[in-house]
Formats: C-alpha cells, sequence, structure tokens
C-alpha cells in the first residue's frame, strides 16, 4: 500500500523532529556473498558439463546410427543378389535383417547409443528410406521378382537414398561438434574467469579487511591505543572490525584509567593482608595462651585493633546462657566496666541469648532500641558491634566494638570479625580440655598412689597392729619366749614396711629417659639387684622409635611390679628382662623361682599384683600374659599395640 504525504504533512513531521528516509539498502554477509559467488559458478559448471554430456551423447547415438545405415547399405546390395540367384529362404532371412535395423533406427538403442538426430533434415532423410524401403520390399518379395538388371538399378537408386540419410546425419553431427568445442572454449574461459573472480573476491571480502585488521593490531601492539579500523562492508569483517574498535575503545579507556584502578587494587590487596596478618596473629596468639585472663587480655586488644575500635570487650557467658562475665577489655572507661560485670542474659543489647545470635550492628541512639545502652552513651559511643562467639551453636561469650562515631560493617570486616571470635571459642575449649585433663591426671596419680599404698603398707601397717596386740597379751603372760618370738615377728614387718616404702619412692620418682625406656630399666634392675642380692640380665633386641612418654611410664612400673612379685613371693636366682622393639613392641620379665598356679583360687598378693599390671597396660591399649607352673618360675609378657604413637 502506497504511502502519500502532503507538503503540509512532511512540514509538520519535520517540525515534530521526525525523519523520513529511504529504506537502508540490504547488505549482505561474507558468507552470503561467497555463497552466491560459489553457486553461480556451480551452476555455470553444472550447465556446461551438462551440455558437453548432451552434445557428446547426440554425437555417439548420431556415429551408431551412421554405423548402421552404413550396414544397410552392405544389407541392400546382399539381397539385390540373394534375388538374383533365386533363394527365397535366404531372401527372407536378409528382408528380416534389414527390417531389424531399419525399426532399430526407428526406436535406438539407449545402451549403446544409437539414435537418429532430431533435426529436420536427418528425420526427413530417414523418413524417405523408410518409404522407399516399403516399395522396394513390396516389389521384391512379389511374383515374379524383378530380374537382375532391374534389381540391381533399384538397389543402386535405394542405397543412394541411404547415403542421402547418412549425408544429413553426418551434417548435423558436424554441427554438434562445432558446438563442442565451442562449450569446450566457454568452459575454458570460464575456470579462467571463475579463478579471476575468486582471487578478486577473496581479495576483495577477505584479504583487504583482514589486512586492515592485522595492520591495526600491529599498531596496537606497538602502543598506538587510539587506532581505528575501517568497517568497510556490513559482513562479518565489518563486525569484526567493529568489536576491534571497541576493544581499542576499551583498552584505551582502561589504560587512561590504570593507575587509579592499580591503586584500588593495592588498597584492597593491602586490606586482605592485614586481615590475613591478624588472623594469624590472632591464632598464633591463642595457640601460646595459658590462662583465660591472658586470652581474654590479648583478644581484647587485638580485635579492638583489627577493627579500629575506640574500646572492645570480651564476655564469657555460662552453660546455661543465663548471663555475661566481663573477662577483659581494652581502653573501655572504668564507668562502663563497673556497670557491665555481670549482664543478665536479654538485660542489654550487649548480652544476646543464644537462639538469635548474630554478628549486629548496634546504632546508640537516644530513642531508639538501643536505649538500654545509656552508660554507653553517656560515654559518648555512638555505635556498638556485638560479635557472638560460638562452639557448636553452644554460646561460648561475646565480642564487643564501641565507636564514637557512626560505623558501618563491610563483609570483609564481619568475617574477619567472626573468625577472630570462633579462634577464641576454640581457644576457651581447649584451655577448658587442658584443666580437665589435668584434674584428671591428678586423679589417677592419687588412685594409684592410694592404691599402691593400699596394697603395701596398709597391709604391713595391719600385720603390725595385729603383732602388736599379741606382744601386749604375751606381756601380760610374762612368756619371755613368746615375747621374743613376737618382737622378731615385728621387726620383720618393721623392715618389710620400711622396704616398702623403700620401693614406693623408687616406683615414684624413677623417670624414663626422654629418648629411650633402656636407661631406666637399666637403672631399676640396679635398685632392684641392690635391694635383693639377686642377678639380673637386660637384653634389647630390633630397632625401633621411642615411645612416647606417658607410655614409657607404664611399661616401667609393669616392669617394677613384676620385679616386686619376684622379690616377694618367687624365691629365684636370676632374673630376665627381655624387650623387643620391632615389629612390635613387647617387654618379658621371666625368673626362676617357685612359681605359682595362675588359676588357682583366692585374691591374695601375687592375685593383686597380677590385677594391677592389668590394669596399667589397659591404660596405653597393651595387653599382660602371665605363664608360671609351680616349681618352674613365672614369665610375665606386656605386648603393646602394633602402631603405638611415637614419642614427641
Amino acid at each position: 500500500m502506497a504511502l502519500k504525504f502532503t507538503a503540509r504533512q512532511v512540514t509538520h513531521g519535520y517540525r515534530l523532529g521526525l525523519q523520513y528516509s529511504a529504506p537502508m539498502p540490504r547488505t549482505w554477509s561474507l558468507s552470503a556473498k561467497l555463497g552466491a559467488i560459489g553457486s553461480a559458478l556451480l551452476l555455470m559448471a553444472f550447465a556446461s558439463i551438462g551440455l558437453t554430456l548432451w552434445v557428446t551423447w547426440q554425437l555417439e547415438g548420431g556415429a551408431a546410427a551412421v554405423n548402421e545405415a552404413g550396414r544397410m547399405r552392405m544389407q541392400t546390395w546382399r539381397m539385390a543378389q540373394t534375388l538374383a540367384r533365386e533363394d527365397a529362404q535366404q531372401m527372407a532371412e536378409r528382408i528380416s535383417q534389414f527390417d531389424q535395423s531399419v525399426g532399430l533406427l526407428r526406436q535406438g538403442d539407449p545402451a549403446r547409443p544409437l539414435l537418429v538426430p532430431h533435426d529436420p533434415g536427418s528425420l526427413q532423410a530417414f523418413e524417405a528410406v523408410q518409404q522407399d524401403w516399403s516399395s522396394l520390399k513390396a516389389e521384391w518379395t512379389a511374383l515374379p521378382s524383378p530380374d537382375a538388371q532391374r534389381a540391381a538399378q533399384q538397389a543402386d537408386a535405394f542405397v543412394a537414398r541411404v547415403d542421402a540419410f547418412v549425408t544429413a546425419i553426418e551434417q548435423h553431427l558436424s554441427r554438434l561438434t562445432a558446438i563442442l568445442n565451442a562449450v569446450q572454449f566457454v568452459m575454458v574461459a570460464l575456470t579462467i574467469g571463475s579463478a579471476i573472480a575468486l582471487l578478486y573476491s577473496a581479495y576483495l571480502f577477505i584479504f583487504n579487511p583482514l589486512s586492515r585488521l592485522q595492520a591495526g593490531l600491529a599498531r596496537v601492539e606497538g602502543g598506538d591505543l587510539g587506532v581505528r579500523v575501517e568497517p568497510g562492508a556490513d559482513d562479518e569483517f565489518g563486525a569484526l572490525a567493529a568489536g576491534f574498535n571497541r576493544m581499542a575503545t576499551t583498552l584505551q579507556g582502561l589504560y587512561q584509567n590504570l593507575e587509579s584502578k592499580v591503586k584500588e587494587k593495592t588498597e584492597h590487596l593491602e586490606a586482605e593482608r592485614s586481615r590475613l596478618a591478624a588472623l594469624y596473629e590472632s591464632a598464633a596468639f591463642v595457640a601460646r595462651a595459658e590462662t583465660l585472663e591472658a586470652l581474654a587480655q590479648g583478644i581484647a586488644r587485638q580485635v579492638r585493633q583489627v577493627a579500629r575500635a575506640d574500646a572492645s570487650a570480651v564476655r564469657w557467658s555460662d552453660e546455661a546462657n543465663r548471663k555475661y562475665l566481663l573477662l577483659a577489655s581494652d581502653c573501655l572507661p572504668q564507668a562502663v566496666i563497673d556497670e557491665e560485670l555481670c549482664i543478665p542474659t536479654g538485660d542489654c543489647l550487649c548480652g544476646q541469648p543464644q537462639g538469635g545470635a548474630a554478628t549486629r550492628v548496634i546504632p546508640i541512639v537516644p530513642d531508639g532500641p538501643a536505649a538500654r545502652l545509656g552508660h554507653c552513651a553517656r560515654e559518648g559511643f555512638q555505635t556498638v558491634i556485638s560479635v557472638p562467639v560460638r562452639l557448636h551453636e553452644r554460646m561460648v561469650g561475646e565480642l564487643n566494638l564501641f565507636y564514637r562515631e557512626p560505623r558501618a560493617l563491610s563483609d570483609d570486616d564481619r568475617a574477619l570479625l567472626e573468625t577472630i571470635a570462633s579462634h577464641l571459642a576454640g581457644a576457651i575449649e581447649g584451655l577448658r580440655a587442658a584443666a580437665l585433663q589435668r584434674e584428671t591426671a591428678v586423679a589417677e596419680e592419687r588412685s594409684f598412689i592410694a592404691r599402691e599404698l593400699h596394697d603395701s603398707i596398709a597391709q604391713s601397717l595391719a600385720f603390725l597392729k595385729i603383732q602388736l596386740g599379741l606382744l601386749r597379751n604375751d606381756i601380760k603372760s610374762a612368756d619371755a619366749a613368746r615375747i621374743d618370738k613376737t618382737l622378731g615377728e615385728l621387726d620383720a614387718g618393721v623392715h618389710e614396711s620400711m622396704g616398702d616404702v623403700r620401693e614406693l619412692l623408687v616406683h615414684f620418682r624413677t623417670r624414663t629417659n626422654k629418648e629411650d625406656i633402656a636407661p631406666a630399666l637399666k637403672t631399676t634392675l640396679q635398685k632392684f639387684e641392690h635391694q635383693t642380692g639377686l642377678a639380673t640380665h637386660l637384653e634389647i633386641e630390633g630397632e625401633g622409635m621411642p615411645l612416647p612418654a606417658d607410655v614409657q611410664v607404664q611399661v616401667l612400673h609393669v616392669v617394677q611390679e613384676a620385679l616386686s612379685n619376684v622379690r616377694k613371693h618367687a624365691r629365684a636366682r636370676e632374673v630376665w628382662v627381655e624387650v623387643q622393639q620391632a615389629p612390635q613392641w613387647r617387654v618379658e620379665v621371666r625368673d626362676d623361682g617357685c612359681g605359682f598356679d595362675p588359676d588357682g583360687a583366692g585374691p591374695d598378693e601375687t592375685h593383686v599384683g597380677l590385677r594391677i599390671m592389668r590394669e596399667r597396660a589397659q591404660n596405653i591399649g597393651a595387653t599382660v600374659e602371665v605363664a608360671s607352673v609351680p616349681g618352674s618360675g613365672t614369665c610375665v609378657v606386656l605386648k603393646l599395640p602394633e602402631r603405638v604413637g611415637l614419642a614427641a
């Protein structure tokens, strides 16, 4: 539908800022251009090849038709000779063969190929041949048949007609040959023209835009960021040139703003470095802090410096999160310290309940929700940052940062403060665990001392008490012999008690070597020889890593307990201690004493000693095996786990 505008309408349109422009011509992309050129060349090539094939087909068919027409001439002379001999049967065969040749020319043979050209001259000549043959055939097959001279004249006339037919075909083939030569010449010219067109198209559409882009890249590499490439045609290379220009513009802008961006990145990296340094310092400090007070005071000082706060506080919460106690502070006014020594949970915005605890920035405004922080406002603080100290979803405490000006908290600063709070929570739990471990160690040592006293001195004192009662009765009866006997038993009991005390002191004072247990075993055996006069033998096999100190102490106590049983009950002459360090630690204490029945009933002193050795072995994950035969000595074997921890 055509649109018509009057002059007044056009003028009004320009007044409204409208611009009328002709439609932009449609531009072709590079692929479309190359596709169009290639398609055109391909179509011309197909047309030339098709025309060449058609002409060649016509030439081959016409040549075969000429050959068949020549065969018809020979057949005509043969029929004339046969007619002269009056051989009717052979004449019929030759007429049949001639009819087949005429039918072959009429129908054609695509397989050979064979065909009569379809030009008017060839068709008229072939039609004349068919008519003459019909007349000649009727006369030669009629009775009586013509004589030999008449047949020869008729054959000459018919052969002349066939020659005219052959001449018409040859004239047509000559024209086709001329057409084929012309087509071949055109194909050569088309090939040369196509090559020239392709080269020119490649230069125009590819090489020339590519050279412009390469020149632009070379200038950019040389530092000229103001270079621009002419887009040229609106195709792929035009889009690439436009992209190059945008890239050059961006690079130029980046280069112009490079100094400011480098400064910004440097400041960011410096801030990250400061945060990492702060985290490293806090981690190192909490690792070496020995008391809760020192830990809290150091964290309060560090977190105030890291967060650039005016004051800081570290609070501790009880197990039930009912209250917060002020552990330490840095630069916090004394008035605030006095008022916030103990804060009930939820009574102040600093002491957050466990359920909704989160890092918060609390502005201190007179009429806002922070009005409960009146003492902070009186000291001139305007912002408080509260960071919960949480351990496994349990509130351990809280970090508070005080600012005398409004303050916001970035995500990086929030993550830093929460990480420091996590370090603090872990350190507090570590101190608590260390205290529990020390308490457990003291309790175990006290239990050991009580067990040793009960198993040795307490029994001796009970025996002495009984002997004192007997001595008192003997004195009343004035039986001198019984008094001397009882005094001897008392003297033996006192000496035995002194020996037990001395043995306990040896147990408590003996310490293993930090690197190897061998020196401690040698010292133990030397003291055993001095006390008992028995011969001892120590043999250590293999090379192994030293045991941890706590494991070495328990191994030595098991050996001492075994030697104590030998001294008290074995009545032995020699004792052997064999230590095997690899592949598994194994300690064997063997004597040549009287032995005992391990399955015998009764909790006598020997069985109590075995129970004590098994308890010690169980503490370090080891096992104790006892083998004894009455009259053949006793063997005690201590086996440690295969993968026992190495000494530090």
